[in-house]
């Protein structure tokens, strides 16, 4: 489950990073007539988008979203932006679970992480080592007499000119190219390598040679960095020629640095003979004349960016994070005391109806008061009897005590009565049940709180390496799922999928949430007998005695859960961590009284 919600994260960043490079391409093709240097801005933007997430932006959104009081309703634009922020499903869902996690699924990501991190370390000490080697040239230089806006060294390498260092920079000029550039030809090679200078061309590289480090396996990475190179020059090429330079002069200049020198083994230390050589020849000497940016055009550039940054902050302002679905809800709740153990968690769905309590009182439990602790409904009468804050917050939301963050103490610990007559006709199902209670929460408890995703410890049922041994139920697929629990440690289900026994057994017995990763999707008739351990109805403990004792040495007694569950049913748990949902609590009080 972690492996495939951070590859549909990954997927989904350098999808979006792709569709970026493609903008950028078609945006550069239209001010192919204007200033380089605009379109250098414009492909260094689609190299640092690979640094930033469109996650971030939607974060944002949905923070704006949060901060509003009057709720945005999401229109049918927010599907179409979807499909192109987020192609992949990325929510982590029960559902979708793959379905047997073996030993090779959990050590495939790992070599591919080792063999990433490799290539990035190799490209790293690479670079490192050739900027080390013109570091040592840099120190053994002498300085020289040229007007320039850096210090100018002369080295005994055959490095071509070229600028060294991104805070103090120098330029570093090879012996003997007084003499093999005529005056004005080295004026004009120090002009293109003071632009270099002025345009923060090494730190603007830098930044790039970071991309390329850590997206190496991305083609369009090296793609963007030949179209860097390419621009860069060009843009130099304009302003010498701008500052009046002549053309032959210049021409002449860099192709007698070409006969003599090497060009510069790193793109971040910009020199003067970078680009394909012939087509910059050419582009001198013809002299093309450089549109500046018209209004037409600069309004072009206001509107791609705009939409590059409008387009996820607004998704997330419409589609505010939701809970992930922890499981499939029943239709309907139990309607008697052999089948009032806490329901499944609920699905709150956008859209729903938002029914609430007509009349409901909530009282302390009476203190050292055994009995039942649960859910249910007598007639139209919704009752929470020993149940805690957080059992009610669970029950609202559709998770597990653990996804529960940054409560007071009290909330776990005081036990409440609640009775309520719901304000709808009938019997309110399990999802109008959920709201029922977000809205009995915020009204009496003035509960606030935000959606946040952390890796959480879960346990993951699968199907054990015998295989399953599940009945399929005969019931319709559509019909009510019961789970009857006969005492502690006897489960009976009927028409129950393994979403909804995952979801069953971490409301009712586990101590951290569950996770159904069988791949089964049928809807099962079974019977679970097993002896509880401690960590087991750890919620049902202060309220209910019937906890049976430890098998010890009784031989009659059922085995404990995990085997139990594997060879009655031919499933087994596996204790891991996957990312969920959690909500953290921002303000809770006491109730009000009645």
């Amino acid at each position: 489950m972690v492996h495939a919600y951070w590859t549909a994260a990954l997927v989904n960043h350098l999808w979006q990073s792709a569709v970026v490079v493609l903008a950028a391409w078609l945006l550069t093709l239209a001010l192919k007539k204007n200033h380089a240097r605009t379109r250098y801005w414009v492909w260094m933007i689609a190299s640092l988008k690979f640094l930033l997430p469109f996650s971030l932006f939607i974060a944002g959104g949905e923070w704006l979203r949060s901060a509003m009081a009057t709720p945005i309703q999401k229109p049918a634009l927010a599907a179409v932006m979807e499909q192109i922020t987020q192609p992949f499903p990325q929510t982590y869902s029960i559902a979708a679970a793959p379905t047997v996690v073996s030993h090779n699924s959990d050590l495939l990501p790992l070599l591919l992480l080792a063999l990433w991190a490799c290539v990035s370390l190799t490209l790293a000490f690479s670079w490192w080592r050739k900027w080390r080697h013109i570091s040592v040239a840099v120190r053994a230089a002498s300085p020289l007499a040229v007007a320039a806006d850096v210090p100018v060294l002369l080295s005994s390498s055959l490095l071509e000119p070229g600028i060294f260092g991104i805070i103090r920079p120098v330029l570093l000029l090879p012996e003997g190219i007084v003499d093999r550039l005529t005056p004005a030809q080295l004026n004009a090679v120090v002009a293109h390598e003071m632009c270099h200078v002025r345009r923060r061309d090494n730190l603007t590289f830098a930044l790039h040679m970071l991309v390329e480090t850590l997206f190496w396996f991305h083609p369009l990475v090296w793609w963007i960095s030949a179209r860097l190179v390419d621009e860069r020059e060009c843009a130099c090429d304009e302003f010498v020629l701008q500052s009046g330079g002549a053309a032959e002069v210049y021409a002449e200049g860099i192709l007698n640095v070409c006969k003599y020198y090497v060009e510069s083994p790193l793109a971040c230390v910009s020199g003067v003979t970078g680009s394909d050589l012939k087509k910059r020849i050419v582009r001198i000497m013809t002299e093309q004349v450089v549109r500046k940016l018209g209004f037409s055009r600069k309004l072009l550039i206001g509107v791609a960016g705009l939409i590059a940054m409008a387009m996820p902050v607004s998704f997330g302002l419409v589609h505010a994070a939701q809970s992930h679905v922890q499981s499939q809800a029943k239709d309907t709740m139990p309607q008697d005391a052999a089948q009032s153990a806490p329901m499944a968690p609920i699905i709150t769905m956008a859209g729903d109806a938002t029914p609430g309590f007509d009349v409901v009182t909530i009282k302390p439990s009476v203190p050292g008061e055994q009995g039942m602790k649960g859910f249910m409904f007598r007639g139209r009468q919704f009752v929470a009897i020993n149940t805690t804050v957080n059992d009610l917050l669970a029950l609202a939301y559709g998770i597990h005590a653990k996804q529960i963050v940054g409560t007071p103490d009290w909330t776990a610990s005081v036990l409440f009565d609640t009775r309520g007559v719901p304000d709808v006709p009938g019997q309110p199902n399990a999802k109008q049940v959920g709201i029922m209670m977000q809205k009995l929460l915020a009204d009496r408890f003035q509960l606030k709180l935000h959606h946040e995703t952390r890796e959480l410890a879960v346990y993951a049922i699968t199907v054990a390496s015998g295989g399953s041994k599940l009945t399929k139920s005969s019931a319709a697929p559509d019909g009510q799922s019961n789970f009857g629990l006969r005492g502690m440690g006897n489960l009976v289900a009927s028409n129950v999928n393994m979403a909804e026994f995952a979801s069953w057994m971490q409301s009712s017995v586990m101590d951290r949430p569950v996770v159904d990763q069988t791949g089964l999707t049928d809807k099962y008739d079974f019977t679970l007998k097993w002896t509880p351990d401690d960590s087991q109805f750890a919620q049902f403990r202060r309220a209910m005695t019937l906890i049976p004792p430890a098998a010890g040495d009784n031989p009659n007694a059922p085995p404990g859960l995990y085997t139990a569950v594997q060879m009655q049913l031919g499933l087994k748990f596996r204790a891991t961590k996957a990312p969920d949902d959690v909500i953290v609590i921002d303000h809770i009080e006491k109730p009000s009284p009645n």
